[in-house]
C-alpha cells in the first residue's frame, strides 16, 4: 500500500481587519483601503482556498505588470501542489483537481466562457474598463457554480469600483457588501511612516492614498489657488532677492518664465511666450534675468532646453538645468501642492496660471507611481515653470555655488 504524502503549505496570513472581511463576506464584497494595506495578500488567500478545494477560480488584474507579481506568489505558494504550470497562459493546475487562471483586464472579454468558485479583481480601480468586463464577461463566469466575487483597490475617483462601493453600501442590495479601511489597519506598517507620509504629501494624495477616502475630483492637486492668487505683477525692488523657474515651449506650448521674491515667499512677476527660436527665447530670458538679477534660474533641461542653458551659461547667467522625469515631476509639484494647502505662497492673479493650476490632475499608474499632467488638450507649462520657481526657492544652492554665481554673473 502506498503511503500518502503530507504537503504543508504556508497560505498568507491575515490581520484583524482582514479576518472581519472573510467573516462577514457576501457573496460579491467590494474591499476599499488604503495603500500597503495587505489587499492583495488578501485576495491571494481568498484566490487559492477553494483551488485547494478542487474548484476552478481566476485572478483578474488591470495591465500584465500588475498580474506578475501575483503569479509570482501563487506560484511560490503553491509548489508542492502545482501539477501543471502554463505560464503564457498564466494557468495552474494542481493536484487537489483546482485550477488558478490569471487574466488582465486589458481585453474586457477576459475570461469569458469559463465557470469560476471564486474571482479576485485586483486593483480593480485602475480597471478602465472594469464595468463592462464584469457585466459582459466575468460575472456569467460565477453563474454554473454560484462563485463570489471580491474587488480590491485602493479608490481613485467617481469611476466603476466606486459606483460598485455604492452598491455594497446599499441594504436593498443584499449579495453586495462594502467595507473602507486605512493604511493604519495595518497592524504591520509602522504608524510612523503613515505619519510621515501625512506630513509630506498633499492632503488629498493622503487622503485618497491612505485613508482611502473616494474624491469627488480626485485627479485635481492644488488647492487653495484662489486664495493665494492675490497679487499684480512687481517690479525688482533693490533690497530683495530673486530667482526664476523655466520652462521650454515646445511646438505648440509656451515658454513661461517665473520670478519668485524669496523675502517674501511671493511669485511677482510672470512671463509667458510661444517663439520657439532658441535665440529669441534665450534674449528675452536674459531681459527678465537682467532686471531681478536672479541668484539662481532653474530651467528645465530635457530636450530643446539642453541648448539654451549651454547658451545662457556660456553668456554668465546663473542658470541650473533640471532634467524632468516622473519622479522628478511629482517631487516638485507635491511640494507646491503643499505649499498651496498651507497658505505658504502668494502669486500673481494670471487667469491662464489659476486655469492651468486649477485643472492640473494626478493620476495613479498601474504601476503604483504618479503621474502628474495637464488634462488631455491643456497645457501645464505655467504650472511647471511656477513649480520648478518654487523649487528654486526652497532648495537654494551651497554656499560654494552661490560663489561660482556670483562670479560668473
Amino acid at each position: 500500500m502506498t503511503q500518502m504524502q503530507t504537503i504543508r503549505l504556508e497560505l498568507p496570513k491575515r490581520h484583524n481587519a482582514q479576518h472581519q472581511i472573510v467573516r462577514d463576506a457576501v457573496r460579491f464584497n467590494i474591499v476599499n483601503c488604503g495603500r500597503r494595506w495587505g489587499k492583495s495578500l488578501l485576495g491571494q488567500e481568498r484566490l487559492v482556498r477553494p483551488a485547494l478545494a478542487g474548484h476552478p477560480v481566476a485572478w483578474f488584474a488591470p495591465t500584465y505588470r500588475l498580474l506578475g507579481q501575483a503569479w509570482r506568489d501563487v506560484n511560490r505558494t503553491l509548489r508542492g501542489v502545482i501539477t501543471e504550470r502554463s505560464v503564457q497562459e498564466h494557468r495552474l493546475a494542481l493536484a487537489t483537481g483546482g485550477v488558478i487562471e490569471m487574466w488582465t483586464l486589458t481585453d474586457e472579454d477576459a475570461g469569458r466562457s469559463r465557470k469560476y468558485k471564486r474571482v479576485i479583481i485586483d486593483e480593480a480601480a485602475l480597471a478602465s474598463k472594469l464595468m463592462n468586463a464584469w457585466t459582459g464577461a466575468i460575472r456569467p463566469t460565477l453563474t454554473d457554480l454560484k462563485g463570489d466575487a471580491y474587488f480590491l483597490s485602493t479608490p481613485k475617483g467617481h469611476n466603476a469600483f466606486w459606483q460598485m462601493y455604492q452598491w455594497g453600501m446599499d441594504s436593498g442590495r443584499p449579495d453586495w457588501r462594502a467595507w473602507t479601511f486605512p493604511t493604519a489597519s495595518n497592524p504591520f506598517i509602522d504608524k510612523s511612516e503613515i505619519e510621515a507620509a501625512r506630513r509630506g504629501l498633499p492632503e488629498r494624495v493622503f487622503a485618497q492614498e491612505y485613508l482611502a477616502q473616494f474624491l469627488d475630483d480626485a485627479g485635481g492637486v492644488f488647492r487653495r489657488v484662489i486664495e493665494a492668487a492675490t497679487l499684480d505683477e512687481q517690479p525688482p525692488m533693490a533690497d530683495h532677492q530673486y530667482v526664476m523657474g523655466v520652462d521650454w515651449g515646445k511646438m505648440a506650448d509656451f515658454t513661461v518664465v517665473t520670478v519668485g521674491d524669496l523675502a517674501t515667499n511671493q511669485i511677482v512677476k510672470m512671463d509667458r511666450f510661444n517663439q520657439i527660436n532658441y535665440q529669441f527665447q534665450a534674449e528675452r530670458l536674459k531681459v527678465l534675468a537682467g532686471q531681478y538679477q536672479p541668484t539662481v534660474i532653474l530651467a528645465e533641461s530635457n530636450s530643446m532646453g539642453e541648448p539654451i542653458i549651454d547658451r545662457l551659461q556660456a553668456d554668465g547667467l546663473p542658470v541650473r538645468g533640471f532634467t524632468t522625469t516622473n519622479t522628478t515631476k511629482a517631487q516638485i509639484i507635491e511640494n507646491l501642492s503643499l505649499a498651496f494647502e498651507r497658505g505658504a505662497i502668494e502669486i500673481v492673479n494670471d487667469p491662464v496660471l489659476i486655469g492651468e493650476l486649477q485643472a492640473f490632475e494626478m493620476a495613479r499608474l498601474p504601476s503604483g507611481k504618479t503621474r502628474y499632467a495637464a488634462p488631455e488638450g491643456m497645457h501645464d507649462d505655467c504650472v511647471m515653470s511656477l513649480a520648478l520657481c518654487y523649487s528654486a526657492m526652497h532648495d537654494m544652492p551651497t554656499e560654494s555655488d552661490l560663489l561660482d554665481i556670483v562670479k560668473a554673473w
